[in-house]
């Protein structure tokens, strides 16, 4: 247990060893900072800041995507008692409206930048008519540019645990994003926690790629190592985009114990390497691979584990863990050293405030999901109903959390803690789960996401995971989504896939996914939808709803459109004549299906038809032909034309 009470003493503490942090610029392309050095260069920094007027209780907004300048300017602010305030720097539109967003947010805000993203930002301000924004920003800016020659050092300042330490805010591109405040207290009693129950040590070496403008990147990977005396290793993120496949050769060169990828970063690494042969020695040494910031997919657990096997990486070292912001980092965390494990549960039987229904791996309905463990060390977690009533083990519910390390609440942000914190120390995170007998957390979804159809509960993770089942879609290429209609009783399900070629060869793209996700799920794909771009977070995470409102507004119409357009021509070439059967069983579909008529040819599953009428079409045919089809027929025979001649086949 480390004894630190701010993040000062922990970086002092560090001065007089040799260990530090090497900044991975390319396969041989190394930068080597001791902590001591750190620390000098530090002090230098924060005497430019306090030249240009900043002093404890200001904030600074970090706007630079260097990893050596970015963790430099973010301890000068500590040591300085100034806020750092990390900021993502993106690539649109948004992420340069969310940066103003900021700083007028703040109260006494300054920015750390470079000429290029001034220069960025007020191309952009000209477009937008924020003239005046820009002209306050600017007289608030520090360029990194100018501090190239740092000599003199800064006055430290000496922190109380409960002074602010710094504010992370939300890493989405919303229309106000939300503003964590973190104490030196929160951030300290987390890492002793990630510590103690991830097993760290000295001896442990660390490599991440993950942006040090994410909680993983920031704390997870860089401020508790440095607290322990860890020797590490930082990649940047866009390095990692264009060579995945450094990601572990770095982690072979320099005999990483321990590193971290959200679930997108495996399934990059393992598009990236294909069939060729990874340029590595002996992984047995890697201990823990950490698995969270974003929904885990078992499958690509399972297939990158099956592949890194050749290199003899231990199928142990999968580490599923769940954390947020809002609890500094950490929340739950499995024992480490044993294999990774999964539960299957019924996707039917998911309703919030019920109990789960375990199932096999290989029930029809399993939606598997990954175990995060127990609650770290001062950690409490609950789950609730809507009115904050515990509910018991294996009961799915809102996930609270209680503990030293929890935030006291948004930035100036009444309405989202009044939303958030429900008394007693506890804080609502959004996210959906239940604890098991055992006292294991599993998180099944999001509150905000989750896709309510004939009185049950769905997950778009898991309805993602089903699309890409299918070869032609690819991870982080697909959304699923939930949207209410005015005085609708449920959600209509919208599946947006990246496609950037002419729609006629899409129409294979609308039936294969309609038919799959009704086949594998019983749920009835309202559209299919084809869009230039998916956004995410700076992290990689889906931003779902900004698809959802893309499409209230319109902006797909025309595709959709010129889709029906095809669908309905490829509808009317298909048929002929009807047999006795094939027209019976015609009937009884267009008797059920209120909203569209079918051919004799037609895909059951690709004109979408719900799990409730497919059992209302099953019983329609028993009272017709008592006894011969049973609903397992259905999904052999998945036409009129079929199911008739199967009919056909056992009346003869």
């Amino acid at each position: 247990m480390m004894n630190y009470s701010h993040l000062t003493a922990a970086l002092e503490a560090q001065r007089a060893r040799d260990r530090g942090i090497t900044f991975i610029e390319g396969k041989q392309d190394h930068r080597y900072l001791s902590y001591s050095d750190l620390y000098d260069r530090a002090l230098m920094h924060l005497h430019d800041f306090q030249q240009a007027g900043l002093t404890p209780g200001a904030q600074l907004i970090i706007l630079h995507n260097d990893n050596q300048t970015f963790i430099e300017t973010f301890w000068a602010c500590v040591l300085g008692g100034i806020i750092p305030v990390p900021v993502a720097i993106g690539i649109s539109d948004e992420h340069r409206a969310k940066l103003f967003r900021i700083f007028n947010k703040l109260e006494r805000p300054y920015l750390f930048t470079s000429r290029e993203q001034v220069e960025r930002l007020a191309g952009f301000a000209q477009q937008h008519s924020l003239q005046e924004s820009l002209h306050v920003v600017q007289g608030k800016t520090v360029l990194a540019d100018v501090l190239e020659n740092l000599t003199q050092r800064g006055q430290r300042h000496e922190p109380k645990p409960d002074d602010v330490a710094f504010i992370q805010f939300s890493s989405g591109s919303t229309s106000e994003p939300k503003g964590v405040v973190l104490t030196h207290r929160n951030i300290m009693t987390n890492i002793n926690a990630i510590k103690e129950s991830g097993g760290f040590s000295e001896n442990d070496i660390s490599l991440s790629w993950m942006p040090l403008t994410h909680d993983m990147g920031l704390i997870g990977f860089h401020l508790h190592t440095l607290a322990i005396g860890i020797n590490q290793f930082l990649m940047p993120t866009e390095l990692f985009s264009r060579r995945p496949l450094l990601w572990f050769e770095k982690v072979s060169d320099c005999s990483v114990t321990v590193t971290c990828s959200p679930n997108f970063g495996y399934k990059h690494f393992l598009k990236a390497l294909g069939s060729k042969t990874l340029d590595v020695g002996d992984l047995s040494h890697v201990r823990l691979i950490f698995n969270g910031a974003e929904p885990i997919t078992i499958d690509i657990c399972n297939q990158f584990l099956d592949v890194m096997q050749a290199y003899r990486l231990p199928r142990e070292c999968m580490y599923t863990v769940y954390g947020l912001a809002e609890a500094t980092l950490a929340v739950a965390f499995p024992r480490p050293g044993e294999p990774f494990r999964v539960v299957y549960l019924n996707r039917h039987s998911m309703r919030a405030g019920e109990p789960v229904q375990f199932v096999s791996k290989d029930h029809p309905d399993a939606a598997p999901h990954a175990v995060e463990g127990k609650p770290i060390l001062d950690m409490a977690v609950k789950i609730t109903d809507e009115a904050n009533v515990a509910l018991p083990a294996n009961h799915i519910g809102l996930v609270q959390i209680r503990g030293g390390s929890v935030t006291s609440g948004y930035y100036l942000d009444d309405e989202a803690n009044r939303g958030a914190l429900t008394g007693g120390g506890w804080l609502n995170t959004g996210d959906l789960g239940f604890l098991t007998e055992a006292g294991e957390l599993v998180i099944t979804g999001r509150e905000k996401d989750i896709i309510f159809s004939n009185g049950l509960n769905y997950y778009p993770h898991d309805i993602e995971a089903v699309a890409l089942q299918l070869q032609e879609l690819e991870l982080g290429k697909v959304v699923a989504y939930g949207l209410r209609r005015p005085n609708a009783d449920t959600d209509d399900l919208l599946v947006f896939v990246l496609f950037r070629a002419d729609l006629k060869d899409f129409i294979g793209i609308v039936r294969d996914v309609t038919r799959h996700i009704n086949e594998q799920t019983g749920l009835q794909v309202t559209r299919v939808i084809p869009v230039k771009r998916i956004p995410k977070t700076t992290s990689g995470k889906l931003q779902r709803r900004l698809l959802a409102d893309a499409y209230l507004q319109g902006e797909y119409d025309q595709e959709i459109a010129q889709i029906d357009g095809l669908l309905a021509a490829a509808h009317s070439h298909a048929g002929g004549g009807l047999s006795a059967s094939e027209a019976r069983l015609q009937a009884i579909c267009n008797e059920l299906i209120k909203d569209k008529t079918i051919s004799r040819d037609d895909n059951f599953f690709e004109i979408g038809i719900s799990s409730l009428t497919l059992t209302e079409i099953h019983q329609k045919i028993d009272e017709t032909w008592p006894g011969i089809v049973d609903i397992t027929d259905i999904f052999d025979n998945q036409t009129l034309a079929a199911l008739a001649a199967f009919i056909d086949s056992k009346t003869a």
